[in-house]
Formats: C-alpha cells, sequence, structure tokens
C-alpha cells in the first residue's frame, strides 16, 4: 500500500439539540476542511445534534420518570437525524460538492412509519460522490447511556472502500470490545476513525492500542461542549453554575500512525479542524511484525464470525 491521503478531524461544539443549525455549522465546517485539501472529514459521538453528557453530571437526571429528562429526551427525538431525511440529503449534497469523505457521528432515529421509535448512537460514512456507503449502530450502550439508545447490530461492521482508501469506525466503548475490533480488522482497514463525547486518557489508550493492533491510521475525534449548552430542562450542577466556559468535553481530538505513536498530539479546549496527510506505506511497514488479520490469527486454532444482519 503506497500513496498519501490528507484528512481532517473536525472538533466543534454541535449546536445542542437543533438539527438544522448543527448541519448547517457542520456544512460549513466541511467547506472549510476541503478548501485546507482534506480528502475525509470526521466529527465526534453524535456530533449531530449533540452527545447527552449530562447523564454523566448527576445521577437525579438518570432515575426512572423524571419528568424534566422525559422532556429534555422528546427534544433529542425530535432534533434526531434519521438516514432518509432531508437534512441527511444536505450532508449528503455537500460531501459530493467538496468531492470529501464524510465520517458522521449521529443521534439516528428510524423513520416514522417503521414501527420502530427507538434512537440509535450511529455513524455514516458518505463517500466523496455524497453515497452512503456504510451506516452503523453502536452495538452497546454503556451505562446509563441505555436510557437514551437501543442496541445496534452488526450491518455497518466493516470497513469499505471510498475516495480516502479503505475506512472504518467504531464508537466509544466499542474499542474495548475484543470482536468489534477484530471484526474491523479482518475488514482491511486503512484508516479508522475513532468517535468519542471527548477523547481523555483511557480514551486516548484505547485509539493508541487499536492503531498498534490493526495496524492502521487512526483518527479520534471528540466533541467540545462548555457549560452554556448543558440543557435548559436540567438544572447545572453546583459546581459549573457560575461557569458557563467550563467545557464539559473538552476534544482531545488526535492522529494515530500505525505504530501507536502520534502523528498530531491530542488537542483540547479547542475548536478547530486538525489536518494531516498520512503517509499509507507505513501500514506495511508495521504489519512486517505484527498482522492480527495474518501471520497473528491462528485461524488454525480460533474461529470468527459475524453476523452482519440488520435488525430493525
Amino acid at each position: 500500500m503506497s500513496g498519501s491521503t490528507r484528512v481532517a478531524l473536525i472538533q466543534a461544539r454541535p449546536v445542542y439539540y437543533d438539527l438544522d443549525a448543527c448541519v448547517a455549522k457542520a456544512v460549513s465546517l466541511i467547506a472549510e476542511a476541503a478548501n485546507h485539501g482534506a480528502r475525509l472529514a470526521a466529527f465526534g459521538e453524535t456530533f449531530f445534534p449533540g452527545y447527552p453528557a449530562w447523564l454523566d453530571c448527576a445521577s437525579d437526571y438518570a432515575r426512572w420518570d423524571h419528568p424534566p429528562t422525559k422532556q429534555l429526551y422528546a427534544r433529542l427525538v425530535a432534533n434526531s437525524l434519521a438516514v432518509d431525511s432531508p437534512q441527511m440529503r444536505q450532508l449528503r449534497d455537500c460531501a459530493a460538492q467538496h468531492a470529501i469523505v464524510l465520517v458522521l457521528g449521529f443521534n439516528e432515529k428510524v423513520t416514522p412509519g417503521r414501527g420502530n421509535r427507538s434512537l440509535y448512537n450511529s455513524i455514516v460514512t458518505i463517500d466523496a460522490d455524497g453515497e452512503i456507503v456504510n451506516h452503523h449502530r453502536k452495538l452497546r450502550p454503556t451505562y446509563t447511556e441505555q436510557l437514551v439508545w437501543a442496541q445496534g447490530d452488526g450491518a455497518g461492521l466493516s470497513a469499505v472502500d471510498t475516495a480516502a482508501g479503505r475506512v472504518g469506525a467504531l464508537v466509544c466503548w466499542e474499542h474495548w470490545m475484543p470482536h468489534a475490533r477484530q471484526a474491523l480488522h479482518i475488514s482491511d482497514e486503512t484508516i479508522h476513525i475513532a468517535l468519542w463525547p471527548a477523547v481523555k486518557e483511557s480514551h486516548q489508550i484505547a485509539s493508541r492500542h487499536y492503531a498498534f493492533e490493526g495496524r492502521t491510521f487512526v483518527l479520534a475525534v471528540g466533541n467540545i461542549m462548555p457549560a452554556a449548552d448543558f440543557p435548559p430542562e436540567l438544572s447545572l450542577p453546583p459546581d459549573l453554575r457560575d461557569q458557563a466556559e467550563a467545557l464539559l468535553l473538552n476534544g482531545g481530538s488526535a492522529i494515530i500512525a500505525p505504530d501507536g505513536e502520534y502523528l498530531v498530539a491530542p488537542v483540547y479546549n479547542d475548536e478547530t479542524i486538525i489536518v494531516a496527510d498520512l503517509d499509507l506505506s507505513l501500514i506495511a511497514q508495521e504489519q512486517m511484525t505484527l498482522d492480527v488479520t495474518g501471520g497473528y490469527a491462528r485461524d488454525d486454532v480460533f474461529t470468527f464470525g459475524v453476523n452482519r444482519n440488520r435488525l430493525s
């Protein structure tokens, strides 16, 4: 494998729980990334229209039958993104206009009338011609996230060919699921997108491990969320009430090479677009010593399979 690909990590502050405004902001940021020459751009976990960081702020918000939380959830449902929605069409058109591959984290709602009202923590990969080439739903929401999202499935658990290379992605704690990682490794990734709410230290470790294990480039992408964006349905925790600029999510986006070392060190606390060129020949160089899909796979000892059916 040879050649070079320029990529962009869009570390930004969503327009929280306002889908149309969030898409408009994203379109502007995608254009900026394309102007930097990026062939691929990625956003953080559920950027559209924001990660529910309030779940971790106080146990009261996640308790049973809590009216303010139920009201907030209803607003999130109203502003979540369906794969076949006009807002997704805007993003697809933007990808085609700028000939750029997009990897987008979003709160997904199923189109009304299909008998499924659950939300999912999802990723779409849009190729440079505007076509959706992959759609993955997070396999297992973590802890209180189960109040917001249903379990996903294996339908999108694969890397796919794009104009920027063969691209795969996982969400957050999926990077600690060995079988999920191996499913992506055996699909021959060139570039892996690791979507996080923010890329704190343990998330950096998981992202670097993934790069080393899979011998792939990892783009670890996080979001920015100041206390000022805390949903009005809920009361701010006391320690944040006079700190509107304090960050609940502080970014930490980074680019990691196939040897597990940083190509771009983590960037915290700023809305920014991180751009870098990936030397794809480094993948083969690192596979010389470790290839978990080849010499280290031991298919004569282990068997592995993935159910890639869409469950609903």
